[in-house]
């Protein structure tokens, strides 16, 4: 028995988003079937589109899926019908990692989140014609009216109603990742330097989250004012304007070495600036995926022997905790990161990622 529905289909790499009717599988025995009421948009989800995971084509992407339970497996326990959920990335649950509360560091990572079928090869999303369609991107493929997911993947939420669900969205990724790199990884004692590179939605969330840690100075540097502007406006101390000030010189002067950094665009030149801005013992997270300009590229210098480089996976989050925590933090508004989003209709999808390329948005959200 399968579910008809509606989902952002990209037929062809690099290809435009289309709403297609998709048939979506009813739950096996441990998932669970969500009807989404909002999923954002992420530049993972606009990386996997461009090829950068191999999934198959046609396929449909999305990874920050909030909605309400329509349906669960025979073996669900804690999930019931009717449940509001955010929907975040998969882990096995069982590996020594996951036992261990580090569920973004599980053994089975890469093929339960980056495939495009359960890891058994069957498929979850088929076509009109009964053909497969690439599913499961981070064990849901949200960006679609249904998504079926795993128990696993869900963490039930208190939410008013369906517009306060779609405002927790972004924290099945973007704002989860910027905060618990800062949070879980590079944990700041108060009083303690935070720069962060690049103030998208992980950037921002890296400040606020900084902030809430007590860190200071808070320092913010992107090329966009406007992004600038909000950095200030949410805990940042400082902000540099990368393309109108030598932010090696800026740095110097009114901070000097930076106990931790956090590098979010994923460009060389960047990762060396971080490096670079680093003291003795600091330490610096590195979360952006991008591919460099040719002539830019550079070979970031290596950590000194007290220095620390982090590869981080989703700010090492256990979601089942770290977001109820951070919906907490918003509600008691120590953490608003509302103030990123901007709704898109579903039929917008496709502005939505051009708002998003364009800087125009920092977190677009689609309503379903």
């Amino acid at each position: 028995m399968t579910v008809r529905t509606r989902a952002a289909v990209v037929h062809q790499r690099g290809g435009g988003f289309t709403l297609d009717e998709v048939e979506i599988d009813d739950p096996r025995p441990r998932e669970v079937l969500v009807r989404i009421v909002a999923c954002g948009i992420c530049h993972t989800d606009i990386s996997a589109r461009d090829g950068l995971f191999s999934m198959r084509f046609p396929a449909v992407f999305g990874h920050e899926g909030v909605g309400i339970v329509e349906r669960v497996g025979a073996e669900v326990a804690r999930i019931r019908p009717g449940d509001k959920v955010v929907v975040s990335f998969s882990s096995c649950g069982e590996c020594s990692s996951c036992h261990e509360g580090h569920p973004a560091r599980c053994g089975a990572f890469g093929e339960l989140n980056f495939g495009d079928a359960r890891v058994d090869g069957s498929s979850t999303i088929w076509d009109t014609r009964g053909e497969p369609v690439g599913g499961c991107f981070f064990g849901q493929s949200s960006l679609s009216y249904h998504a079926l997911t795993r128990e696993r993947n869900v963490i039930p939420v208190d939410a008013a109603d369906d517009d306060e669900l779609a405002v927790f969205a972004p924290l099945g990724c973007g704002v989860q990742t910027g905060a618990g790199t800062v949070l879980n990884e590079l944990m700041p004692r108060p009083g303690e330097s935070v720069l962060v590179l690049g103030a998208g939605t992980v950037g921002l969330s890296a400040v606020m989250a900084a902030r809430l840690a007590g860190a200071a100075p808070i320092v913010a540097i992107d090329i966009v004012p406007s992004r600038l502007e909000l950095a200030k406006e949410l805990g940042a101390s400082l902000v540099i304007n990368g393309r109108q000030e030598d932010v090696s010189a800026r740095l110097r002067e009114i901070v000097g070495d930076v106990d931790h950094a956090v590098e979010t665009t994923g460009l060389s030149r960047i990762i060396d600036l971080a490096m670079r801005s680093l003291s003795l013992r600091g330490k610096v997270s590195l979360l952006g995926i991008a591919a460099d300009d040719p002539d830019e590229r550079v070979t970031p210098r290596p950590p000194g022997r007290h220095q620390r480089v982090i590869h981080s996976i989703a700010g090492d989050s256990d979601p089942q905790t770290f977001i109820p925590f951070l919906i907490r933090c918003y509600k008691e508004g120590k953490f608003p990161f509302n103030r990123l989003i901007r709704e898109y209709p579903a039929s917008g999808i496709n502005e939505a990622v051009r708002d998003s390329l364009d800087g125009v948005t920092i977190k677009p959200v689609l309503r379903f």
